[in-house]
């Protein structure tokens, strides 16, 4: 019969018990927030204009925080 070592065995489980709850767990929900506090979904598209400089920009993922990605200068209806 092989020994197998304790430590051995409890960072199996430990590892076995994180791996399960992981894919138990749902997505967080992640938005981005617009000047004025309001929320945005991911992939939502809006226009800002700050310090006089006005662009369109979109509320996307950049290693794995939520962030504002501009798009380009001016928006359409302005």
């Amino acid at each position: 019969m092989v020994r197998f070592p304790m430590r051995r065995l409890i960072l199996f489980l430990f590892f076995l018990a994180g791996s399960v709850t992981a894919e138990t767990n749902p997505a967080l929900d992640c938005w981005c927030r617009g000047s004025s506090g309001e929320r945005f979904e991911m992939g939502d598209i809006t226009c800002f204009t700050i310090s006089g400089r006005t662009f369109t920009a979109q509320c996307q993922m950049s290693l794995n925080n939520p962030m504002w990605r501009e798009l380009n200068e001016g928006c359409l209806g302005a």
